[in-house]
């Protein structure tokens, strides 16, 4: 159980990420690759990433377990609310004391691997000593792994982390903080004053003062991911909702039917999300043409869709807005 300890400072100081965090969405997609759960949402993934990978994943396993604790200086934090991006964050790791780097790797031999040992000469143990082409070498490895595994789906990443924004978005308007802690996911339960969470071993966080950032995420799965290290920024990672598979991005028979005055308002008025409710007001349609406007939107890969409540809350796919904004490229970390 993690039990992390919110003041009424703190709670006002609660905030979203702006985006899903490069460094994070690629340590944790090395543990669902080596995962055999999940092959509904992860399982195609998982062979098409694998079929691009050269070495990789075997010397990133000598630093990230399968499970448990990993060095947390293989995921360091932005500043405020905005995420690092991938060369942001590797120049970070890269400037990581060499103090910070022993004491970390050091715990990969203790409770976090269950008692691991690393040979001589291995990764760990150069990597120990702060000479540069060991740190090098990882930083090498770590950028064709996300090239291979992370990148190609960076758009669906991103689009599963701003709808989760969305979702939670609402809530902090409808009833502040103290919403928005309620609603994240089932594994995590806001009892106030204390944010409890399905935890592999027992935790207490104190935030004194310092709020907490809430960073969803595509790979995080089962329960969420907190820093080892209590002094570090407190970030909380946990795993968006997953409607299905990623669709096929191919042209499909939506294409025909993606034509219309009437069309083109429903995907402009769904904007930065709204309810089915919300967008036959805004577009002057009834409720069961609002909602069929939003399926084939839906199905084309230009809108998601989540549950809120009672309602279901649509956002854009970064597909979506990029149609709005007349086929502009699509940003990758």
């Amino acid at each position: 159980m993690l039990r992390i300890h919110v003041s009424g400072v703190d709670l006002s100081r609660v905030r979203m990420a702006t985006r899903p965090d490069a460094m994070w969405e690629t340590i944790l997609s090395f543990h669902r690759l080596r995962d055999r759960r999940g092959s509904t949402v992860f399982g195609k993934w998982r062979k098409e990433s694998r079929t691009r990978l050269n070495g990789e994943a075997r010397l990133l396993s000598a630093v990230v377990p399968p499970r448990g604790y990993f060095p947390d200086f293989l995921t360091p934090a932005g500043e405020g609310a905005e995420p690092l991006g991938l060369d942001a964050g590797i120049e970070v790791l890269r400037d990581t004391p060499t103090d910070r780097i022993r004491g970390e790797l050091a715990l990969l031999t203790g409770e976090g691997a269950a008692g691991r040992r690393h040979t001589p000469g291995s990764l760990p143990e150069v990597l120990a000593e702060g000479r540069t082409e060991p740190l090098g070498r990882l930083i090498s490895t770590l950028r064709a792994y996300h090239r291979a595994a992370v990148e190609p789906y960076w758009p669906h990443i991103r689009a599963s982390v701003e709808a989760d924004r969305a979702l939670r978005g609402r809530a902090l308007l409808d009833g502040g903080a103290d919403e928005l802690l309620a609603t994240l996911p089932p594994m995590i339960r806001w009892r106030a004053p204390v944010l409890e969470a399905d935890y592999p071993v027992d935790r207490e966080l104190r935030l004194d003062g310092r709020g907490l950032l809430l960073q969803p995420s595509f790979f995080c799965r089962g329960t969420p991911v907190v820093y080892r290290d209590p002094g570090l920024p407190p970030v909380l990672v946990y795993p968006v909702t997953h409607p299905g598979a990623p669709a096929s991005a191919e042209p499909g028979p939506w294409l025909g039917r993606l034509v219309g005055h009437t069309r083109s308002a429903v995907l402009r008025s769904i904007g930065n999300g709204c309810t089915t409710s919300e967008l036959a007001r805004r577009t002057g349609v009834s409720l069961a043409s609002a909602s069929q406007h939003a399926c084939v939107l839906r199905e084309a890969g230009l809108v998601r869709t989540l549950r809120h409540g009672s309602s279901v809350l649509h956002t854009l796919t970064p597909l979506g807005a990029a149609l709005l904004r007349g086929g502009a490229p699509l940003a990758v970390p």
